[in-house]
């Protein structure tokens, strides 16, 4: 890599704005971070990058912060603004980037989005992409599958710690996922091949474990049994139909991503596998916010 890009990241302070900052930041690239929470960006400020104080429900600070970058990482968050509030503020986005002229926009997306799932979060960034594919822009959609890091956030540790990796799959469905450092490092890779790879459509993935192997694996890295349990689906819809209607679609569809291309044509991404990933974890940080959960499984 010679040249040395400037990127703007949209949600910088959160998991996956996170990650492609990290990333670009490790590969020598100029990152202003965008974000809502600027207090919470200290660790970005440390290592380098130019806090941006910005709101993607306000444009006009996405277009000011877009002025003479090569490229933007653009995301939203349905679980945070619900999936119509998604689409309507990705769409304004798009025409605020449109208005700044932005050279290159990289669009989290999400795998599938483009088949007609019916999960209503993934429709809502399909909205965003044809958007951005009709605004004349050059662009590149990255379209992740499942996170591996879903597994340990705070609706799913408490049970994991204790033993019991529940899910709404049976335990010989694989589940394609990614790791979200995957997902930095390809992002960071788009954009030093933002003209290779602009048009494409890329849905990604580093992994396509069973429930079995993923109980398997964290058995592994935690030193201690752990089980897969199905949750029937009738159970989860009663909780959230959104939820629900993905792991139905899970079971029937699934990601397609190519994992075995993906290696192949970014290899400088570093494909992580789900038992790497899982040995990886902080499990120790993790059972200190957890004891109750423990104390079950010892």
């Amino acid at each position: 890599m010679s040249l040395r890009l400037t990127v703007l990241v949209t949600g910088a302070t959160g998991q996956q704005g996170g990650a492609v900052a990290a990333a670009l930041l490790a590969r020598g690239h100029r990152v202003r971070a965008f974000t809502r929470k600027p207090a919470s960006a200290g660790a970005l400020a440390a290592r380098g990058a130019e806090i941006i104080n910005g709101d993607l429900g306000d444009p006009a600070t996405l277009v000011e912060a877009a002025r003479g970058v090569d490229a933007v990482f653009l995301m939203g968050n349905s679980f945070e603004a619900g999936p119509a509030a998604e689409a309507a503020q990705g769409i304004a986005a798009v025409d605020a980037l449109a208005r700044a002229g932005a050279a290159h926009v990289i669009y989290s997306s999400v795998g599938s989005a483009d088949r007609h799932t019916g999960i209503p979060h993934f429709d809502s960034k399909y909205e965003v992409e044809r958007r951005l594919a009709g605004s004349g822009l050059r662009h590149t959609i990255v379209a992740p599958a499942a996170f591996m890091e879903n597994l340990i956030s705070p609706w799913g540790i408490g049970p994991l710690l204790g033993g019991t990796l529940a899910m709404a799959l049976p335990a010989d469905r694989p589940l394609q996922q990614v790791a979200l450092a995957d997902v930095g490092r390809f992002v960071a890779a788009v954009a030093e091949r933002r003209q290779e790879l602009a048009g494409r459509r890329i849905d990604i993935a580093g992994d396509a474990p069973t429930g079995t192997a993923m109980a398997t694996a964290f058995a592994r890295a935690m030193g201690r049994p752990v089980a897969h349990t199905e949750i029937p689906l009738a159970a989860m819809r009663a909780q959230n139909l959104e939820l629900a209607t993905m792991f139905e679609w899970f079971d029937r569809v699934g990601y397609s991503a190519d994992i075995a291309g993906l290696r192949r044509e970014f290899p400088e991404v570093g494909w992580t596998d789900f038992a790497t990933w899982a040995k990886g974890v902080d499990w120790l940080g993790l059972a200190r916010i957890q004891p109750t959960a423990m104390e079950v499984a010892k």
